[in-house]
């Protein structure tokens, strides 16, 4: 398992989306670790909860294989590699001045990621979408989020109403009691306690970095607008400049873009600082997969909770099909990278070549491709 997590932190680009296809594949298809239903459940409790929803996967996933030390150990090794690489780009930015360029080796990255991210639309789809409804709610789930509207409210709003079509289907008039048992999971906004424009500190980077883990639903755009709130607005540590370097060095890296976090850390206080501000933002996430692990079971048993997960499961795949078309359409503009995806799709869907492997292929294409 170790290995495992370890090499996703190394290989997993593309953002959540493509890192669910790429543990999909890994954990579903080739270890059999867990069914799909299992697959699917674990995504729709990943979207109940503020944090990093791909690490949140990894974290449960551990945490079902090897209990408490699966848990910590599996987090662990999806977040370091992402820290380490994103901590030797900062001291490069710091040195040098600039953010050092991977525009080749993300040439040959991102194609084949879109083709990861539909063979796992794909699999799932046949899973979660199981009937008229949640095909309804998976469509207008696409369209919505394809409209820029926000997708907390899109999911939550499909989950929400697909648990009263289900109710109304099932002809039921009572048993709502518990509509959202991890609703309370949200923690108090540790804003107060940090403190309002007050010089560098640790414990204040921290406290920062905790309150945005708790409360952070949604994309990395939801994080760069905490980021830009509390460190260019509220504290001035940093400079619009460097929080977009922040941003887009979170995207080049693999893993998690919540590392992030670990670039302005270091910009800030150097190595130590770095590794607090990780800390900061991930911890949150640990907390919420062990509160909430144990819960998933009686989400499943409840009728009416489980309308609410399939409904959230299903509104949850139309918004990784938006953020696949999404990125298609900025990725798959050269021959080359047209090229790329037909060869990944084939080797894929027909071959069931190695998720991985084609990643870490791409990328040395895409590299020789730049250079020669």
């Amino acid at each position: 398992m170790i290995g495992l997590f370890l090499k996703l932190g190394f290989t997993a680009f593309g953002g959540p989306a493509a890192h669910i296809g790429i543990m999909h594949d890994e954990v579903v298809r080739r270890r059999k670790w867990l069914s799909e239903e299992q697959f699917l459940d674990l995504i729709g409790a990943t979207n109940l909860i503020p944090g990093p929803n791909s690490t949140e996967m990894v974290i449960h996933i551990g945490y079902l294989r090897a209990g408490w030390p699966g848990l910590i150990a599996a987090g662990a090794c999806f977040i370091f590699p992402a820290m380490a690489i994103t901590t030797a780009l900062a001291w490069a930015y710091v040195r040098y001045g600039a953010t050092p360029q991977a525009s080749f080796v993300l040439g040959g990255v991102q194609p084949v990621i879109i083709v990861i991210i539909l063979q796992a639309l794909t699999l799932l789809g046949r899973k979660a979408l199981k009937d008229s409804l949640t095909w309804v709610i998976a469509i207008a789930a696409l369209g919505l989020a394809l409209l820029r509207i926000n997708e907390v409210f899109v999911m939550f709003g499909g989950g929400i109403l697909g648990m009263f079509a289900y109710a109304v289907r099932r002809g039921r008039r009572s048993g709502a009691g518990a509509i959202l048992p991890l609703a309370g999971l949200s923690l108090p906004s540790l804003a107060s306690v940090a403190a309002a424009v007050a010089p560098f500190s640790l414990g204040t980077l921290f406290l920062t970095f905790i309150k945005i883990g708790a409360v952070l639903y949604g994309s990395g755009y939801v994080l760069l607008a905490f980021l830009r709130a509390d460190f260019v607005e509220r504290l001035g540590w940093i400079t619009e400049a460097q929080l977009l370097d922040a941003i887009a060095i979170g995207q080049l890296t693999p893993g998690p873009l919540f590392t992030s976090a670990t670039f302005i850390g270091y910009l800030l206080g150097g190595p130590w600082a770095g590794v607090v501000a990780t800390f900061g933002i991930f911890l949150p996430a640990f907390v919420f997969v062990a509160v909430s692990n144990p819960l998933i079971p009686r989400l499943r048993a409840s009728p009416w909770t489980a309308g609410f997960l399939d409904s959230i499961i299903a509104a949850s795949l139309g918004l990784m099909a938006a953020v696949t078309l999404q990125l298609g359409y900025a990725a798959l503009r050269t021959p080359l990278a047209i090229g790329l995806a037909g060869a990944a799709a084939l080797l894929l869907f027909r071959f069931r070549v190695n998720a991985m492997a084609l990643v870490g292929g791409a990328a040395v294409i895409g590299l020789l491709v730049g250079i020669l």
